[in-house]
């Protein structure tokens, strides 16, 4: 009889020997593979934590003891044995389970984190917590890996931690870069052993304090010995960093070794004060298709799980596949590009570019402050650097976008992938708040383009400003077929045009094709309308401007964020040259947006053509009827056509 059904809470896992949980493990991998090749989602970090996360839960009492995982795309094991087995088909669904940690979810889970590095930060500060409010019988564990200790955060973070010798806190590095592989077995085990022994602790001190009162010979022995043990530990501990900090380390153990974890574990929890635990794991474990192919098995979609192969392929390219060749091209023809991405070499399609100039791509890690500032530097040297960067990365590094980027004039380019609604990542992962941002920055000069010529021709203009920040933003879908231009307005493109426009439609990126639709729409009740696309939307063109006067409403459309995005930017310029025509903003409210497909989610905001066009005559008709003039009526809503 299978295991697996019978685990309804980690209390569960207690009753279980170790064979049987050698089964269960093997057990939740084949439920893994099955249930992530129907929804897709993070597979091969989840293949990897498997033993780890058993051993977790049967050490500490969740949600007693809080477990804090970072990333929080690990947290497909631990979401299974805490009774959430059974919703596991609707993971990154709408109103299914969350791809991370979601405290709607289960008292389990303690943060909702999906931006790497943060995890100590939050345990640091709930042990902390738990100190100051006398609960001394509570222990924070934090999983740190897949790239998160490449972040800066955790180094301030673990600086911190240094300092707090009485921190029940035990820090697990999730290790599966195979980087300490060698050091796994039995003389670790051992001498972890010996050093976590409270015994060992005591007798260490003592032999500290006394060594040194040996008449004539006592300090040179104790150098002597403390040298040598030093000499030792960086032989046998690769990790000796950490130890340096002042935090205790222990290991490295084999993470897929179930009682071998356990026994660190007990020994950490024991020790009383904070602990890193260094666990070797193997990404993609036990799914050959996921070892073979780590980086595209950490974030797939549906796939065959016999093959592993997509479960459909579409000949049609990503904004991602055009910028990596675009990007190839611009190489070839400009020296002074250079790439920088923060450890996305392959999501971003930066790869190619790297393959064919390896010298001029630099992968710093899970460090977006970092790359900005090197950008500014690099851009001091005469050279041109482009960072590509999922824009819900971009966040963390505004500060250096503001100070470092655009105070100094410096010609950095910023390439936003997975802009605006992206879908089943959720909250986290909407691109909705860059242009918001971008809009703060002096200078800064943002394009969105609609196809991929306009791509073409915004990334070639980009690279020849040397005194601004410039940003190129896209969204993670397939690149969609051309608009073409009917007719110019000074820097505008008109794609769609009324012979009596009385609304301007202003749509950019994605939701140019929208406002196209929408002003069908909109004919059919008898309300004309131009749609411009600015291409490059900030800041707001005097081009832009004029195409305001004479209307009789001006409609913005757009997947950022109603406030400061490109409608309310422009309406804050018309304000201020006393152009005073109504205006409509339509784009994503001021609120965390839940996971669901780009579909569902627009749907559910009201940015569908049909239910924006029904807004818009709703308006219209409005401001008619406050001027006292006919001629225009509103239809039943299921008139309109999306």
């Amino acid at each position: 009889m299978p295991l697996l059904p019978r685990i309804k809470s980690p209390q569960d896992l207690r009753n279980l020997n170790q064979q049987q949980l050698s089964v269960l493990a093997k057990e939740i991998r084949e439920f893994l593979i099955t249930s992530v090749s129907r929804t897709g989602g993070h597979l091969g970090p989840n293949l990897g934590v498997v033993e780890l996360t058993l051993a977790i839960h049967r050490v500490f009492d969740s949600p007693h003891d809080p477990i804090i995982f970072d990333t929080g795309h690990q947290t497909y094991v631990h979401k299974i044995i805490t009774g959430r087995a059974e919703r596991f088909h609707t993971l990154r669904q709408e109103d299914g389970l969350s791809g991370y940690p979601s405290r709607s979810e289960s008292a389990h889970d303690w943060v909702e984190n999906s931006h790497a590095s943060a995890s100590l930060s939050w345990a640091e500060g709930i042990a902390k917590g738990f100190r100051l409010r006398g609960e001394r019988d509570r222990s924070v564990v934090a999983v740190v890996g897949d790239g998160a200790l490449t972040g800066g955060m955790a180094w301030e973070a673990l600086n911190n931690i240094a300092v707090e010798p009485d921190l029940r806190l035990v820090i697990i590095v999730n290790d599966n870069g195979r980087s300490y592989a060698e050091t796994v077995g039995g003389l670790s085990h051992q001498l972890t052993g010996i050093r976590m022994n409270p015994r060992y602790k005591l007798a260490s001190n003592w032999f500290n304090r006394n060594i040194v009162r040996v008449p004539l010979l006592g300090h040179h022995l104790a150098d002597f010995f403390t040298a040598m043990r030093s000499a030792a530990k960086k032989l046998l501990v690769p990790q000796v960093m950490f130890s340096d900090l002042g935090v205790k380390y222990i290991g490295p153990f084999d993470g897929h070794d179930i009682a071998a974890m356990e026994r660190a574990l007990r020994q950490a929890k024991k020790y009383g004060g904070p602990v890193i635990v260094h666990a070797i794991t193997r990404k993609g474990e036990g799914f050959q298709a996921a070892e073979r192919d780590g980086e595209r098995f950490h974030a797939v979609g549906a796939f065959n799980e016999a093959t592993g192969e997509p479960r459909s392929a579409s000949l049609k390219a990503t904004w991602t596949d055009a910028f990596a060749q675009e990007l190839v091209e611009l190489g070839e023809n400009h020296p002074e590009v250079v790439a920088l991405t923060a450890a996305m070499l392959q999501p971003t399609g930066l790869s190619r570019f790297a393959a064919m100039h390896p010298e001029r791509v630099f992968d710093v890690g899970i460090a977006e402050q970092h790359a900005v500032s090197s950008a500014a530097g690099l851009a001091a040297t005469g050279l041109h650097p482009i960072f590509v960067v999922y824009s819900t990365f971009l966040n963390r590094a505004f500060d250096q976008l503001l100070m470092d980027v655009a105070l100094h004039h410096a010609g950095v380019t910023f390439v936003l992938d997975r802009c605006g609604i992206t879908g089943p990542d959720g909250a986290t992962h909407h691109g909705v708040w860059d242009v918001s941002l971008a809009a703060l920055v002096p200078g800064l000069r943002l394009a969105t383009p609609r196809d991929r010529l306009r791509l073409h021709e915004t990334l070639l203009e980009a690279i020849q400003v040397s005194d601004a920040p410039t940003m190129v933003r896209y969204s993670k879908n397939k690149v969609p077929d051309e608009i073409e231009v009917v007719a110019r307005l000074g820097s505008l493109d008109v794609i769609s045009r009324s012979s009596d426009a009385a609304v301007l439609l202003v749509g950019y990126g994605e939701m140019a094709a929208t406002a196209v639709v929408v002003a069908k729409a909109l004919e059919k009740q008898g309300i004309g309308a131009i749609v411009v696309d600015p291409v490059w939307a900030l800041p707001i063109s005097d081009d832009l401007l004029e195409a305001t006067r004479g209307k009789k409403l001006v409609v913005t459309i757009e997947d950022n964020l109603v406030i400061g995005g490109l409608g309310s930017c422009l309406e804050l310029a018309m304000d201020a040259v006393g152009i005073e025509i109504p205006t409509r903003q339509f784009g994503v409210p001021h609120e965390f947006i839940a996971s669901g497909t780009r579909a569902q989610v627009l749907r559910r905001l009201g940015l569908t053509p049909k239910a924006i066009a029904a807004s818009i005559v709703e308006t219209y008709v409005g401001l008619h009827l406050v001027a006292g003039t006919t001629g225009v009526s509103a239809k039943r809503d299921d008139e309109f056509v999306a």
